[in-house]
């Protein structure tokens, strides 16, 4: 299988050189390697010009966040498949030969998520794929937890997207990433109209990416976009009988988020969150045009439906 590797990158100069030589090392090369870069201030450009001229430098005018980086590369790959990478993330060196691996034993899957490991701390989990719950939140399995093979599952809902690839047959069935939900949740999102499509997410538990959370980018700003695309995700993708049949959790969830974020509003980052709670909601109908289109796309029973759930 060829795997096109699209790495999106802003002001990311000190974390390159770990992640693509981490790609030189595969034991299944990647079929190319694109660089996104959002209008860098830094020296990125030229450090991968200079150092690393086998990568394809696709230079923006312009930052357009995580997911618009990510699917200007997208297009401009050619892979079988498209890995989308973190910059401040090293690969193992059997990474993409598994992932290729996992694909050919999931025919039925669109997507494969990574092992996501902390950088400094090898044995611990960021992510084991993620995963939804029935009262509407998003999150990692596994995250900060020691790796001891507890969550080494064939499927998981979705795939976290610092490591995260994706047949290409099933983005050009179901679209790239929803660009207005910025650096939060894109994932989620997208995994959603997978799963509704039809389309399985395997895991491949020897696939393992190390990953330094957050070195270049998120932050206080994260939480905004958190607060609004939670609700943004409820508003798209969740079909109506999973509304209904979880409202009352969903309303909980949402206003525990809100009071923790009110009991804390002193700090900025807990004020953004709840900026981004109130945006979501008056900003929710802007989601309606594409809830009847990913609605429409789904084949999935109610029954398997409910199995993708988390409780919690």
């Amino acid at each position: 299988m060829r795997i096109s590797v699209v790495i999106p990158n802003w002001n990311g100069a000190q974390h390159l050189p770990t992640c693509l030589n981490a790609l030189r090392r595969q034991t299944l090369p990647p079929h190319e390697v694109i660089v996104v870069d959002n209008a860098s201030g830094d020296d990125s450009r030229a450090l991968i010009a200079e150092h690393f001229p086998e990568v394809r430098l696709i230079a923006l005018s312009r930052n357009r966040l995580f997911a618009g980086a990510c699917n200007v590369g997208i297009r401009a790959s050619s892979g079988e498949a498209v890995a989308l990478l973190n910059n401040d993330t090293e690969a193992d060196p059997c990474w993409l030969e598994n992932v290729a691996r996992c694909f050919e034993r999931h025919p039925e899957a669109g997507c494969v998520a990574s092992k996501i490991r902390l950088f400094d701390r090898r044995d611990h989990l960021h992510s084991a794929g993620d995963f939804y719950t029935r009262c509407g939140v998003p999150g990692n399995r596994g995250v900060w937890q020691k790796d001891e093979g507890q969550f080494d599952t064939p499927f998981v809902f979705g795939a976290c997207g610092a490591a995260a690839v994706y047949r290409r047959t099933m983005l050009e069935h179901i679209g790239l990433l929803d660009e207005r939900f910025a650096f939060s949740c894109e994932d989620v999102d997208l995994a959603w109209r997978a799963q509704l499509a039809g389309y399985r997410c395997a895991f491949a538990h020897d696939a393992i990416v190390y990953h330094k959370l957050s070195a270049t980018g998120g932050g206080v700003i994260n939480s905004f976009y958190d607060g609004r695309n939670f609700i943004w995700l409820l508003v798209k993708d969740v079909p109506a009988e999973v509304l209904r049949e979880n409202w009352r959790c969903i309303l909980r969830e949402q206003a525990r988020i809100f009071w923790r974020a009110l009991r804390a509003w002193r700090g900025k980052a807990a004020r953004m969150r709840m900026l981004g709670q109130i945006v979501g909601v008056l900003t929710a109908p802007l989601m309606l045009p594409a809830r009847r289109r990913v609605q429409r796309s789904r084949v999935i029973s109610t029954q398997a439906l409910r199995d993708l759930l988390s409780d919690a």
